[in-house]
């Protein structure tokens, strides 16, 4: 089972809410707010049961939690960021392990009304991504979803500023900042957790040889 492109549900649609920040150049953001946890709603008979979450851990303003699912990458670590006037989110960062590839898988979520053919662009004092290709849009954002390799989690966690660099359907251009308060100790956290808890996906089984049959 793959977790990673189902997290965001909650992003805003639109990008009416970063026109409300100090200015389409500089869309600053504070963390998002540790929401409380919701009442359970009854199970329907013979509905299969959602993931609960398991083992979160916060660092900074990255939180680490893992799920009970069997999978090869059953745990993650996110940050959102959200509006400081409205309190809406307009920014997801998420990055997953899977040990049994030694590989990172990192999604990036942002509000509709992005210019999709522009792409976007993760820049920090450490790293430039170059421009990075949506895969697909819902009903409430559109992602960036790519393995990330080992040397650019390091070199992320290196640096002391970070931003996507977006650009609107009408031309305007806008810097959502993200915090790298806690990022390598999240990190340190994520991969200890998924080599404990994953799955390594079973190989496919091999067909039997009946060449000799009568």
């Amino acid at each position: 089972m793959t977790l990673v492109g189902t997290r965001f549900a909650g992003l805003v649609a639109g990008f009416a809410v970063i026109s409300l920040l100090a200015g389409p150049s500089a869309a600053v953001a504070k963390p998002a707010a540790k929401p409380a946890a919701a009442p359970a709603a009854p199970a329907q008979a013979g509905a299969p049961k959602a993931p609960q979450v398991t083992d979160v851990k916060v660092f900074g303003d990255w939180t680490v939690h893992c799920y009970t699912v069997k999978s090869a990458s059953p745990c993650e670590m996110l940050e959102l960021r959200v509006a400081k006037k409205t309190g809406q989110r307009i920014l997801g960062v998420l990055l997953a392990y899977v040990p049994s590839r030694d590989e990172h898988i990192m999604q990036i979520s942002v509000p509709l009304g992005v210019a999709l053919q522009n792409g976007l662009v993760l820049n920090s004092d450490t790293y430039n991504s170059g421009v990075l290709h949506f895969r697909r849009c819902d009903m409430q954002a559109c992602y960036v979803e790519m393995p990330i390799d080992n040397q650019t989690v390091a070199t992320l966690g290196r640096a002391t500023k970070a931003q996507m660099q977006i650009v609107s359907v009408d031309g305007r251009k806008y810097n959502l900042v993200f915090s790298l308060d806690g990022f390598t100790q999240a990190h340190s956290a994520l991969v200890e957790l998924a080599k404990q808890k994953a799955v390594a996906p079973q190989a496919p089984a091999t067909p039997a040889d009946n060449s000799g049959a009568n």
